[in-house]
C-alpha cells in the first residue's frame, strides 16, 4: 500500500514549488518572502524551511526541478538530430532546431507552471548578480554539448563568433520568455508573446542563418 503521509508530504513540497516558482517569477528573488510562499502554498511556514531551509535554497530547488527535466528533453533531442543525420553530421538547422523545440514547441508552454519557470529563467539569463552562477550551474554543461555539435557543424568558424552567436541566441530566448507584451504592441496585435510555436518557427531559420553568416568561413 502506498504510504499516504508520504504522499501528503509530497503534495505539500509541491505545492511550495509551484507557489514559490509563481511569485518569483513575478516579483524577483529579492520580492518574495518564505512567508509569502507558504501563504500562496497553503502550509505551515516551519514546512517550507523544514523542506528547503532558507529562500536561496528554495530558490535554487525551483530552478532544479524543470532544468532537470528540460535538460533531459533537450539531450534526447540532440542526440536523435545526431543519429538521424549520419555520418555526414547534422545540420547547423537541425542543431538549432533540436535546442529550441524542446522549449518553445513541446507543449510546455501550455503548462502555467513552464511558462512561470520560463519567465524565471528570463530573469536569471538577464541578471548580473544570478546569470553568470546559475546559468552555469543548471545549463552550461548541456548548452556545451551543442556548442560542440555547432564547431563540427561549422569546422571553420571562428570560436570567438561561434560564442557570439549563441549568445545572441541566448538573449533572443529571454526575451521570448519573458512575455513583456512588447511585439503584441508594436504589431497591433499581429503578432503574440504567448505565441511559443510561432516564436520558434521563425527564430529557428533566423538563428540559424546568422550561424551561417558569421561562422561559415569557407
Amino acid at each position: 500500500m502506498p504510504d499516504e503521509s508520504a504522499k501528503s508530504k509530497t503534495k505539500r513540497k509541491d505545492r511550495i514549488l509551484d507557489a514559490a516558482e509563481a511569485l518569483f517569477a513575478k516579483h524577483g528573488f529579492d520580492g518574495v518572502s518564505m512567508r509569502k510562499v507558504a501563504e500562496d502554498a497553503g502550509v505551515d511556514l516551519a514546512l517550507s524551511s523544514y523542506h528547503f531551509g532558507n529562500k536561496r535554497g528554495l530558490f535554487d530547488a525551483v530552478l532544479l526541478r524543470r532544468a532537470e527535466v528540460l535538460n533531459e528533453t533537450r539531450l534526447a533531442a540532440l542526440e536523435r538530430c545526431k543519429a538521424e543525420a549520419g555520418e555526414g553530421g547534422p545540420t547547423v538547422e537541425a542543431i538549432i532546431n533540436a535546442f529550441l523545440e524542446p522549449m518553445l514547441a513541446h507543449g510546455y508552454q501550455e503548462d502555467e507552471g513552464w511558462r512561470h519557470y520560463f519567465e524565471l529563467v528570463a530573469q536569471v539569463n538577464s541578471s548580473f548578480e544570478w546569470g553568470g552562477q546559475l546559468m552555469t550551474k543548471y545549463f552550461d554543461p548541456l548548452v556545451r554539448k551543442f556548442i560542440d555539435a555547432l564547431k563540427e557543424a561549422l569546422p571553420n568558424a571562428d570560436p570567438a563568433d561561434l560564442y557570439w552567436c549563441y549568445h545572441f541566441l541566448s538573449g533572443a530566448l529571454t526575451l521570448t520568455f519573458a512575455h513583456t507584451g512588447r511585439i503584441d504592441q508594436l504589431s497591433d496585435g499581429i503578432a503574440k508573446s504567448e505565441d511559443m510555436v510561432g516564436a520558434y518557427e521563425r527564430m529557428v531559420p533566423f538563428v540559424a542563418a546568422g550561424f551561417r553568416r558569421l561562422c561559415d568561413k569557407q
